[in-house]
């Protein structure tokens, strides 16, 4: 494997761990502006992160080795998705590896590890949150292996840096009525695993309608930085997913710097885009009640089927 292979990987981990923060606040000003607010810029989730960190460490009374390490696990499985998910380059040391399973298991067991941390507080909010949380996740998982599914029949593999690069040689495939379907699966599940309205609502604290943020009430200091670190992430990665599985134009099949160099440009736009439309459209909407919740991922999931259904049929046509 070249030099650029590793640049590659190294760049990915980067720009999703330098520039998730970055994200969060563009799509705070964007919806601050719309409100008519004038906001608190772009860089005051760095700033937010930088201050959380000289705080002095405080783990709430009772607490066990879930609660204390479930930060780290979040930040940890991000950051290897970030590595294994073709962002910039689908030639990559990791390429090989980079399974669909593999990559929602480890979504998942950072989902997990939240979860256990909620429950381990021994706090009714917490317990309320996990609880939620996993309904969702119930949901929410198998939508994106189904989405993801139905790209990969066409190119014979669920190696996602396979799919990414059959979709960059063979555009129409995106374009048929399986690459519709398996965006709007997918979108959807993006929201609901990334704590996004209509889904869950990540700047309330109302007792009624907290999923995300009941589970991390009890979190202080370094620890909330990595939890807010890990969230800002997840929304990074599942982003920029959805860009490269949908919009794979830009990112290097060879192993070339200059390619590389093109790669980040694009995919910087390209997800700064989506979540400045993303935050936007939030304006505009509103959080489901609750108990509609899974009539809305379960819609997801069934779009998400339909499209494994129409891929696998126009394949064998």
């Amino acid at each position: 494997m070249s030099t650029a292979g590793y640049v590659a990987v190294v760049g990915q981990v980067a720009v999703v761990a330098g520039g998730a923060p970055l994200l969060t606040g563009l799509m705070r000003q964007v919806r601050a502006r719309m409100e008519g607010r004038v906001g608190a810029g772009v860089l005051q989730p760095w700033r937010d992160t930088c201050k959380l960190l000289r705080k002095e460490p405080i783990s709430a009374i009772g607490t066990g080795p879930a609660f204390r390490i479930a930060p780290a696990l979040l930040v940890a499985t991000t950051v290897v998705v970030a590595a294994l998910v073709p962002l910039l380059s689908t030639d990559t040391p990791v390429a090989g590896r980079a399974d669909l399973i593999l990559v929602v298991a480890l979504l998942a067991l950072g989902t997990v590890a939240l979860a256990l941390a909620g429950l381990d507080t021994g706090t009714a909010f917490g317990g309320m949150g996990a609880s939620r949380e996993m309904t969702i996740a119930a949901v929410v998982e198998p939508t994106l292996l189904m989405a993801v599914f139905a790209l990969s029949i066409p190119a014979g593999s669920t190696n996602l840096p396979a799919i990414v690069s059959g979709a960059v040689h063979d555009p129409a495939r995106l374009a048929s009525p399986a690459g519709l379907l398996a965006t709007a699966a997918l979108a959807v599940a993006v929201l609901a695993e990334t704590g996004r309205l209509p889904v869950d609502n990540p700047s309330t604290h109302l007792e009624l309608t907290m999923v995300h943020e009941a589970m991390v009430l009890e979190y202080a200091g370094p620890d909330l930085a990595l939890v807010e670190l890990g969230a800002q992430m997840r929304l990074t990665v599942l982003l920029g997913l959805l860009a490269s599985l949908f919009a794979p134009w830009g990112i290097a099949t060879t192993a070339s710097l200059a390619g590389l160099a093109l790669s980040l440009v694009l995919f910087v736009v390209k997800v700064a885009l989506l979540g400045a439309v993303l935050a936007a459209a939030e304006v505009f909407w509103a959080k489901l009640r609750l108990f509609r919740v899974p009539e809305l991922l379960a819609g997801s999931f069934l779009l998400a089927l339909l499209a494994v259904t129409a891929s696998y049929f126009l394949s064998g046509a």
